[in-house]
């Protein structure tokens, strides 16, 4: 994922004090270029050298309330002031309510939610869940996904930058997705294979873990029926389904969750990122009342010193209710759909855009330097080269348009906050139909 830089090689004073103290993320450190943000202010920020971007990728995929949601930003200096901390053993009024809340925004029977502070600690609670309640060890997780950086979340992780911690935990298996462009099965074969991996599995495997639509891996959005029938054939085999919201819920889809799109229940969900709508670090894993009562005889064998931190619950419950209050879940579905159909145009204009997918406010631009095959200019490996893509050099050219715009591998990520508006849609769109031209231009004959 590139993050623009912009300040020169050397930097102002703060950003070469970061560059010598602060490691940056998933990155060469002789190559980055940290740049400093001093402002942000609705779906724009700035930075220091004055210039102003459209932020249409969320920054992480998780900025959903934008930058100006003064409703969180209240309940976080109340909250502070009020109780900043207090042990997991103890609770708070923002904890029990947002558990309420919760219970009642997710779908189905999920009514009982673990707290932590990341999406890869809510993944990681949801392992350890699923292995306590059903006494098995392994699970069965796909290649084209991102769960998280801690040592379990990277292990049941199918992106690239897995191999670098290898091994993983014991007990992880990965299957294939449903990817077409790109993989030798259809979607739809994809899940006879999981079946057929289960089956030889034995009755070993703890859960099936899946991103309902898959983020930062591509946006890839399977068909209707896939995840009901994944669903089926983890259930037919004594297995667990546990669904990563992480990036996909709250509103990204135009529903409150992504598997809100396919009517299904997972045993087990987790989310983070809009949560809080990124205002505070939190994450929740929540789970069915046959799950949670299991635990009522069983020691839950889980927790940390910030479970439930009083601040970021307080964060949480206020972006849930400024979710149902400004009504930005049916805003998604609906400015979604005006995005769907200029990113269509973008599609027809350009050559070098081999497809464009996604669903509501979480889109993808994937682009191929050969349209009669459909060849990638960016692959699995680069995730883990210094060197520049073309798909670097057209999000970087966004950048230079004042187009913030988030990029994995060979996919420009668009996911807007979900105040987004028709006109800053069309300005987004016409930053990336100049950007696309670098890579038309550097397609091969």
């Amino acid at each position: 994922m590139t993050d623009r830089s912009g300040s020169g090689d050397e930097g102002n004073q703060l950003e070469r004090l970061d560059k010598k103290h602060v490691f940056g993320t998933w990155s060469y450190q002789k190559q980055v270029q940290p740049t400093q943000v001093v402002g942000a202010d609705g779906n724009r920020f700035e930075t220091a050298d004055g210039t102003e971007y459209l932020d249409v990728s969320g920054q992480l995929m998780c900025s959903n309330l934008g930058h100006s949601a003064d409703r969180v930003a209240d309940a976080i200096a109340d909250q502070a002031r009020e109780t900043a901390y207090i042990a997991p053993g103890y609770t708070t009024e923002a904890r029990a309510r947002l558990g309420e809340k919760l219970a009642e925004v997710t779908p189905g029977s999920l009514s009982k939610t673990f707290f932590s502070t990341s999406g890869t600690e809510a993944v990681e609670a949801a392992i350890k869940i699923a292995r306590m309640y059903t006494g098995k060890q392994k699970i069965v997780s796909r290649y084209r996904s991102y769960h998280g950086a801690t040592y379990g979340s990277i292990s049941v992780t199918g992106d690239p930058r897995r191999l670098e911690a290898e091994p993983g935990i014991p007990g992880t298996i990965k299957a294939p997705d449903p990817y077409a462009y790109g993989s030798t099965l259809e979607p739809m074969e994809s899940l006879e294979y999981i079946d057929e991996m289960l089956m030889l599995e034995g009755d070993t495997v703890a859960a099936v873990l899946v991103e309902p639509v898959v983020g930062s891996n591509g946006i890839l959005v399977p068909p209707a029926e896939y995840l009901p029938r994944l669903k089926e054939i983890a259930h037919d085999h004594g297995a667990l389904l546990i669904c990563d919201e992480v990036m996909s819920g709250f509103g990204r889809t135009g529903e409150w969750f992504g598997c809100d799109l396919f009517d299904v229940t997972p045993d087990i969900m987790t989310m983070a990122k809009g949560l809080t709508g990124a205002y505070a670090p939190l994450g929740g894993t929540i789970v069915t009342p046959e799950i949670a009562d299991h635990f009522e005889e069983h020691m839950f064998c889980h927790g940390h010193t910030y479970a439930g931190h009083p601040v970021a619950c307080a964060a949480g419950l206020a972006a849930v209710e400024t979710y149902q209050e400004e009504n930005l879940i049916e805003h998604a579905a609906e400015i979604g759909a005006y995005l769907g159909d200029r990113l269509e145009e973008l599609s027809a204009a350009h050559p070098s855009v081999g497809e464009v997918r996604g669903v509501g406010l979480f889109r993808g631009i994937e682009l191929t330097k050969r349209s009669d095959r459909r060849e990638p200019f960016g692959v699995r490996s680069d995730k883990l080269s210094p060197e520049t893509t073309v798909v670097d050099e057209v999000a970087a050219r966004a950048g230079e348009n004042g187009v913030y715009l988030a990029n994995m591998i060979n996919t420009l990520i668009i996911a807007p906050p979900l105040t987004i508006t028709r006109e800053d849609v069309d300005e987004a769109i016409d930053a990336i139909d100049d950007a696309l031209e670098h890579a038309d231009a550097a397609m091969e004959a």
